[in-house]
């Protein structure tokens, strides 16, 4: 009775452990995506994590003659990344992302976590090489 108990036990604990990993750090999609950096800040009450956005061109509504803006909400969890995205603000940048199924609050705010800056344009110029 014992050993039945002690494997069941184990098993659900493996089956929790799988789907919490799953939930929260299997990579879902990975892509980049550009647009003007409307706004990144770092905030928070307990975790202080980076939370971004950005506008992306063109519009795009549900209903016929509306307009609604396209935005992408981030975080960042790399602070190299946040250094190069707190100088680029108002400008047209290149980011590489990760989407997760869940949030994590050390993590961010956001299932799209930004990996890489890739390209930030000022004034239709490139800032040197794209960044690395």
């Amino acid at each position: 009775m014992k050993k039945a108990a002690y494997i069941i036990g184990l098993v659900l604990i493996v089956v929790l452990a799988g789907l919490f990993w799953y939930k929260f750090y299997f990579v879902f999609g990975e892509g980049v995506k550009a647009g003007s950096l409307n706004y990144f800040v770092k905030k928070g009450i307990l975790f202080k994590t980076y939370e971004g956005r950005v506008v992306q061109e063109g519009f795009q509504s549900p209903t016929a003659g509306a307009l609604q803006s396209n935005e992408f909400r981030f975080s960042v969890a790399d602070e190299e990344v946040a250094v190069k995205l707190e100088r680029a603000s108002g400008k047209f940048v290149e980011l590489r992302y990760k989407e997760y199924h869940g949030k994590l609050p050390w993590r961010g705010a956001s299932n799209f976590v930004v990996t890489e800056v890739l390209m930030v344009e000022e004034n239709g110029k490139t800032s040197g090489v794209p960044y690395d």
